[in-house]
Order: C-alpha cells, then structure tokens, then sequence
C-alpha cells in the first residue's frame, strides 16, 4: 500500500478530516518512528507490531568477489520489524 491510498483509506474512515491533515497525521507519525529510532529506541505499537534499531559490528573481513579485494564495513544500524501476534493471526488466516 502506497502513502496516498493509505490516505484515500483514512479519508472514507474519517470524512472529517481532510487531504491535507492526514497527510500531516501520517508524516508525523513517520517523523516520531525515524526520530526514535535514530537515537537508538525501540518503538511498540500494540497489536501491531515494534520496530528494534540493532547495531552490526564493523568489519573487516568482507571481500569483493570480481577484484578479490578486502572491503571495509563502518558500524551501522538496522531497523527490524516483528509483528504482534493479532497481527500474524489476521495475516496467516
């Protein structure tokens, strides 16, 4: 689902609001989650799911396979997502 149908979506749900304050409500939402997770917090919406920033090591031992040369890898983080159980239940049914 693109952001604009997600937008439509919400739109036929709350008539009230308009194109516009949606879109507002989505960015910041997806503001907050990105933010949090930058600093290194974990972030739980109930019955749907969390999303966990886990830091990878650096490396040094990786190595291109065309040249066969020896790469360096800095830190960096990874953001995974696990699903809730409500939401594994209404997908696998």
């Amino acid at each position: 689902m693109s952001r604009t149908n997600l937008i439509k979506q919400l739109k036929r749900k709350n008539s009230k609001l308009n194109h516009s304050e949606i879109e507002i409500v989505i960015k910041s939402f997806s503001n907050s989650v990105s933010y949090a997770l930058k600093e290194g917090r974990n972030v739980e919406i109930r019955g749907f799911g969390s999303f966990v920033c886990k830091k990878l090591k650096e490396s040094w031992n990786l190595r291109n396979p065309s040249t066969n040369e020896i790469i360096y890898r800095p830190k960096r983080n990874k953001v995974k997502f696990k699903p809730a159980k409500n939401l594994l239940k209404l997908i696998n049914k």
